[in-house]
């Protein structure tokens, strides 16, 4: 009711597992609750802060990378289901898939095979003839039905616990509060990003609801987290499989996400003996069907001819995701986007000489008549786009290589969009090393904050400043006629 999104489905997720297991070996299972409320004091503070915009810094092609390679986790999660064998523990889906393929029982995997492909099936014919009808739901009835009639040998979902603890906070004292601090700001950290990334998967699934309010959701996680901790529960995030079967089931909102949790309390206290007959197979059916509808290759194949950044960012962020973990993947992916962009930003910042008469917004601009004579000791340089640390070094080398006869150099910086402290750190060496060949400087042009910045580092003196190329122009034949 408090989120941000329309469709998200929070619950506990498999990447929180580690941040959790070292605070249960620590303190013990029984303060997990007071990380999830403290967990959820800080998202509220987050979401309050207005911290949730910044996953809109997250670049296209991490979010389609994650995306995919979230399709692939739940593809590969799902075989020990559909091959009804043991779940191997690995700290990779992909790893974990490996050795669960290597320790399958193909006779005993025929059966829920059958069942999953039953599933499968009942999905394929229900998306083409019948779009109105909640398939998911009807395939597992259908395939429980199966099993209890033909009395497979499938694993089922088993016996449910029937209530809820009461409310309670453990005991606690300042040594232990300080203990856990650390890692609930961990768990409020993976939290947002979790939740905030499978927010905007769904905003992509279903792109007719508006999108989602990531500082309300991050709010509404946080009120989630301790409604959990009270009731002696685990840390909870966005669930990007279960939101992704919300959105392709037909959810558009809260309503959706509101049933989903008072069915599955309804399913725990009255109709726990029917539910425990549902085949896991039939579940690991539905979950093939979601994670076969997010491997968009198409949207992927479009990316990868976009651009070189793009298609290395995709990879990265794909590779990541299911090789490594979830928090991993995005942070590889956004430093790969940034490092691109970085790349891609100073190799169209451009230094260049440039020859009088220049076109500037005063008009045709040039030394007067009067001063023809001292062309050949003025040196213009312009700068276009970025001065900054991508490219400060070579901003220096191409300006302290001005020829010998040139006493006097002009930096234009009216098209200078970006200047950094490394960008003013280059300009002050580049002013200071032309001044012990005994060539004077002029800057033109800089904005009124790449001025500060400028003061700030002494990189240019203020008198040496000025707004105009005609200034500049004025102020370079008065340093030669004084010299003369």
């Amino acid at each position: 009711m408090f989120g941000g999104s329309h469709i998200q489905i929070s619950g506990p997720t498999g990447a929180m597992t580690v941040v959790l297991l070292p605070v249960i070996a620590a303190y013990g299972l029984q303060q997990v609750p007071v990380l999830a409320v403290m967990a959820g004091v800080i998202l509220v503070v987050m979401g309050m802060t207005a911290l949730g915009r910044t996953v809109d810094l997250i670049p296209f092609p991490v979010v389609e990378g994650f995306t995919f390679g979230i399709g692939v986790i739940i593809l590969l999660q799902q075989l020990p289901l559909v091959l009804g064998t043991e779940k191997v523990d690995a700290d990779s889906s992909l790893v974990a898939a490996w050795l669960t393929l290597a320790h399958t029982d193909w006779v005993k995997a025929i059966a829920p095979l059958a069942i999953t492909l039953l599933v499968v099936l009942l999905h394929v014919a229900g998306e083409r003839f019948a779009k109105g009808v909640p398939i998911s739901l009807l395939a597992i009835v259908v395939a429980t039905v199966v099993v209890e009639v033909t009395e497979l040998d499938v694993a089922t979902i088993g016996t449910l616990p029937q209530s809820l603890p009461a409310p309670s906070m453990p005991a606690l004292d300042l040594r232990t509060l300080q203990g856990l601090a650390a890692p609930a700001f961990a768990v409020a950290a993976l939290a947002a990003l979790e939740s905030l990334l499978s927010a905007r998967v769904a905003d992509g699934m279903v792109p007719d609801l508006p999108k989602t309010k990531p500082d309300r959701e991050l709010v509404g996680q946080g009120l989630a987290n301790l409604a959990s901790g009270v009731f002696g529960g685990l840390p909870a995030t966005g669930a990007i499989a279960r939101t992704a079967v919300n959105a392709r089931t037909g959810g558009r909102s809260r309503l959706a996400s509101i049933t989903h949790a008072l069915v599955l309390f309804a399913v725990m206290m009255v109709a726990g003996p029917v539910v425990s007959r549902i085949p896991m197979a039939a579940l690991g059916g539905v979950l093939v069907m979601v994670a076969w509808r997010m491997i968009d290759l198409h949207k992927a194949g479009t990316i990868m001819r976009c651009t070189r950044a793009d298609r290395n960012t995709l990879i990265l962020t794909f590779v990541a995701t299911v090789a490594l973990d979830l928090v991993m993947a995005v942070l590889l992916g956004f430093g790969m986007a940034a490092l691109m962009s970085l790349r891609h930003m100073s190799r169209y910042s451009v230094v260049r000489r440039q020859h009088l008469p220049a076109d500037t917004r005063e008009g045709r601009v040039d030394l007067p008549a009067e001063a023809e004579h001292l062309r050949e000791r003025i040196a213009v340089y312009r700068i276009d786009g970025a001065l900054f640390y991508g490219d400060a070094r070579r901003f220096a080398a191409e300006v302290e290589s001005v020829e010998d006869g040139v006493d006097v150099v002009i930096i234009r910086c009216h098209r200078m969009s970006i200047y950094d402290a490394s960008g003013g750190e280059a300009m002050g060496e580049v002013v200071r090393s032309l001044r012990r060949r005994g060539i004077q400087v002029v800057v033109q042009g800089m904005t009124a904050a790449q001025v500060r910045t400028s003061s700030l580092l002494d990189a240019v003196p203020p008198h040496r400043q000025v707004r105009e190329l005609s200034q500049a122009l004025a102020m370079a034949v008065d340093d030669l006629t004084v010299e003369a």
